[in-house]
């Protein structure tokens, strides 16, 4: 599961059991066993010998480092789950999730005030028209040629990055010994990284930046009515009093991106929604500042996970990894199995606008409805041999991102971004950050590989720990300097 520092976090904390058990009262949790990683453990059988499935599971550790067995009991047994310790349902299969996602009219938006507190006025609470108006306004500057215009800021700040390793000490994550560098890759790039791209692609002054990444990290950390909002609604006021002379500047005078050789590109994201109307007028700094944050919520904490998450498992894949290393294309590949084997997306809450009849299970109008991608992206009705990480499988649809989704010639899309009106707005430059900062990355590392002590350890102390439920949150990794 992301963190809750992220949009996707946030909406998918509905998804993620034990954090959303945080804020409900405390519930009497039994002894669940930590199980070898693919087996569940028995939580007993019904008389016609159909597995049980204890919701207090979902508390656990043991859920959240191993949720696939768990997740494959409520597929084959209970497909629409009525969790009534957490008052939810869950639909977990791949099939399920699909039609509901692109059921504008029953399950049209997400759950009322989930992100509006501190984003202000998104069109992620919106639906049908009003929702792809304000959706399209934006997106057309995240898509195609203009996706591609943003590659050369990009590989520039990727450079910058990287070049300023050798000036960090071990507690900024780079540590240096007998002709091998060890970094956290996460505290030295990945966490960084997407904000300092979505920042200037939007058109934010370089001096700006790390004003920007405070304002990013407050107004993540502080949706969902945390204990943090209050410092989340003081950053986002802070952002938008910054951004309303931006936005007045831009109104008169829009600023462009160039490419490496100062070549003008376009308009900046900032410039491009300064120009934009709805219904014949322009859209206000309010609504500037939440497509923003939302852009920023798409692509940062999400790529942060995707960067990390690859980056882990093709260490742990020498095979596949010298196959990314050998041809740059493949990192695509290793992206979109990344996403479908590992997402840091959990899922959509949803509520329903009808009374509905899934699978024999009767769910009543307005409930929260979790459409849970995890399990949807290890559903061995669509995936072969889903536990396993595979960036040359062959039911994977690896091509350009699309709305619509992609199942046919025995292919599908992973559902880390869903799909249908709703697809994760910022899906389009997460999948570019992760792929040219990775391309970035491993021309500067000789021979990289994972440094194991200084990882954590799965149940018998020795094996790396599994990803589960929690993207990678620290990737220590040594390369050689000669």
């Amino acid at each position: 599961m992301s963190s809750a520092n992220s949009v996707t976090g946030s909406i998918a904390r509905a998804i993620d059991p034990m954090l959303q058990s945080a804020s409900a009262p405390e519930q009497a949790v039994p002894d669940f066993p930590m199980m070898p990683l693919g087996q569940a453990t028995d939580m007993g059988h019904a008389p016609d010998g159909t597995p049980l499935l204890d919701p207090r599971i979902f508390n656990t550790m043991e859920f959240m480092r191993n949720p696939y067995p768990y997740y494959k009991i409520m597929r084959d047994h209970y497909p629409v789950f009525h969790d009534k310790l957490h008052n939810c349902y869950y639909v977990t299969r791949y099939a399920d999730i699909t039609d509901c996602y692109f059921d504008d009219e029953g399950f049209n938006t997400i759950p009322k005030g989930s992100s509006s507190g501190v984003l202000g006025n998104t069109q992620l609470e919106l639906s049908g028209i009003e929702h792809r108006r304000r959706r399209n306004l934006y997106g057309q500057h995240l898509v195609g040629q203009s996706l591609n215009h943003r590659v050369p800021a990009i590989e520039k700040l990727a450079e910058q990055m990287i070049s300023n390793w050798d000036n960090l000490t071990p507690e900024q994550g780079v540590e240096d010994k007998g002709g091998v560098r060890s970094i956290q890759l996460g505290k030295v790039f990945a966490n960084e990284f997407p904000i300092r791209v979505v920042c200037q692609v939007l058109g934010f002054p370089e001096e700006s930046q790390e004003d920007f990444y405070y304002w990013y990290n407050s107004m993540m950390s502080g949706l969902g009515g945390s204990d943090t909002q209050k410092q989340g609604l003081e950053a986002r006021q802070h952002l938008e009093d910054y951004l309303e002379e931006i936005v007045e500047a831009r109104r008169k005078q829009p600023t462009y991106l160039y490419d490496n050789d100062g070549k003008e590109l376009g308009k900046d994201v900032i410039s491009k929604l300064c120009e934009s109307k709805i219904d014949g007028d322009y859209l206000s700094t309010e609504e500037i500042t939440s497509n923003i944050a939302l852009v920023v919520g798409g692509g940062g904490e999400t790529t942060r996970g995707a960067i990390l998450n690859m980056w882990y498992l093709l260490l742990q894949h020498p095979d596949q990894f010298a196959e990314v290393v050998a041809d740059e294309d493949k990192w695509n590949l290793a992206f979109h199995e990344t996403l479908r084997h590992s997402t840091p997306i959990g899922g959509q809450p949803r509520h329903n606008t009808f009374d509905l009849d899934m699978h024999g299970v009767k769910v009543p109008a307005g409930s929260l409805v979790n459409m849970v991608d995890f399990s949807a992206n290890h559903d061995d009705r669509i995936f072969k041999d889903p536990e396993t990480f595979n960036i040359f499988r062959d039911d994977l649809y690896s091509g350009k991102l699309l709305r619509s989704g992609f199942a046919k010639e025995g292919k599908s899309s992973h559902m880390a971004f869903g799909v249908g009106p709703h697809l994760c707005p910022g899906a389009w430059i997460s999948h570019q950050e992760a792929v040219v900062g990775s391309k970035i990355l491993i021309k500067h590392m000789k021979n990289p590989r994972i440094r194991v002590d200084k990882m954590p350890k799965d149940i018998d102390g020795e094996s790396l720990a599994p990803i589960g439920l929690i993207s990678v949150r620290e990737l220590w990794i040594d390369y050689d300097l000669e």
